[in-house]
């Protein structure tokens, strides 16, 4: 150790220390410039596609604006994924280490099909990426304050006037913007998996349950007996008797007088739809009490009926289904646009704002049910969001 110290501390006896300080500094730009030419080469857009992974991305990003446009202004990968300044793009270079592993190590997105698996996840990554630095690549070259909003559509100009004034974040309206968007159900659906597989290990042994789904309502235990109405998701029952695999329920809600009283809602006044009922479980069913909307003089009547269902997809807490129907809220409304707020809207005033955008989103009608039961339950008149 001493003699590595002398031969650190003492310059050499055969070279001057001007001679040893002049070969450091060749040294040290000689290690700049091998740096320098190895990032400009590393952040060609040749070198990005050059594993067979990057075909497809390149492909879907020949097809949009950022490749090809009017201007004929091309923004190369590195514009959207590599910051400008330096330690963001050093922080950037040696986070790729993980692309490189998943290519050429655990062969993770080494096929399309492979890759396609795993869009969501790759996708969920860059958007975290982009949203932790308030997406500086995109700014790097669209810059609010240079915006001329009267070249806008009415539409866009209003939306990118809100955004200057909050300083959004750009992902959060327009992702896919030059690759297409992955199937965003991926997640959610694996989250309703996971609900059934709880609601299973609880063996709906609690009081209060509530619906993981659509469950048809029975006049007696005989659950291959006539249907006599529909339990909707995310709806509560008390648990009156067990009886094998079935439970009787009683299903507490509000009908308005004046009409069949057939569908049962969650409130007086809003259309949060909780059940319908018919038959035998129409007829049993007991007026708790009669109150009148003020807003609209209409006369409501809060019942109760007792019915059979299955204790399947049945769960003890309304907090995992709102969980799982605030992922699938973001993963639908909010994967192309920044959603509003679920207070934004009251109760009644969701359900024609979903229905608007139901041609953007692929949701089956139970889902698209839970969702909706979730917007309206944290809506701007039933307490907002959190509020249940």
């Amino acid at each position: 150790m001493k003699k590595l110290w002398q031969m650190l501390t003492k310059p050499s006896s055969k070279y001057s220390v001007l001679a040893l300080v002049l070969v450091g500094i060749g040294i040290t730009l000689a290690g700049i410039f091998a740096v320098h030419k190895g990032f400009e080469h590393a952040s060609q857009t040749e070198f990005c596609i050059s594993c067979h992974t990057m075909q497809q991305n390149y492909e879907e990003y020949k097809q949009s604006v950022h490749f090809k446009n009017a201007s004929g202004v091309r923004a190369e990968c590195v514009d959207c994924h590599q910051p400008k300044d330096l330690p963001g793009a050093v922080q950037r270079k040696l986070g790729a280490w993980k692309d490189v592993y998943n290519q050429y190590i655990t062969k993770k997105i080494d096929t399309p099909e492979k890759f396609e698996e795993h869009r969501l996840e790759l996708a969920q990554i860059v958007w975290k990426r982009m949203s932790d630095n308030n997406s500086k690549t995109c700014k790097s070259c669209h810059d609010y304050s240079a915006m001329d909003h009267a070249k806008q559509s009415p539409e866009a100009a209003k939306a990118m006037t809100e955004a200057a004034a909050k300083n959004m974040n750009c992902i959060e309206c327009h992702k896919g913007i030059a690759h297409e968007l992955p199937n965003m159900a991926g997640g959610f659906q694996k989250d309703f998996q996971n609900l059934q597989a709880e609601a299973t290990a609880q063996g709906a042994t609690a009081d209060k349950l509530y619906s993981l789904g659509e469950k048809d309502l029975f006049a007696t235990d005989d659950a291959n007996g006539k249907s006599e109405g529909k339990l909707l998701p995310a709806s509560e029952v008390t648990v009156l008797e067990r009886k094998g695999d079935m439970l009787k329920v009683e299903v507490n809600g509000w009908l308005e007088k004046s009409g069949k009283g057939r569908v049962m809602t969650e409130y007086m006044g809003k259309r949060v739809f909780k059940a319908t009922i018919r038959g035998d479980i129409k007829a049993n069913e007991k007026i708790v009490k009669e109150e009148t909307d003020p807003a609209t003089d209409i006369v409501w009547q809060n019942v109760s009926v007792q019915a059979w269902i299955t204790k399947a997809d049945m769960i003890d807490s309304i907090q995992p289904i709102w969980n799982y129907a605030e992922e699938m809220y973001g993963s639908t409304c909010n994967a192309c646009h920044a959603a509003p707020a679920p207070g934004h809207f009251t109760a009644n005033g969701w359900i024609a704002s979903l229905k608007a955008m139901s041609s953007y989103y692929r949701l089956s009608k139970t889902e698209e049910r839970t969702l909706l039961k979730y917007l309206q339950n944290h809506g701007s008149d039933t307490g907002g969001a959190g509020a249940h």
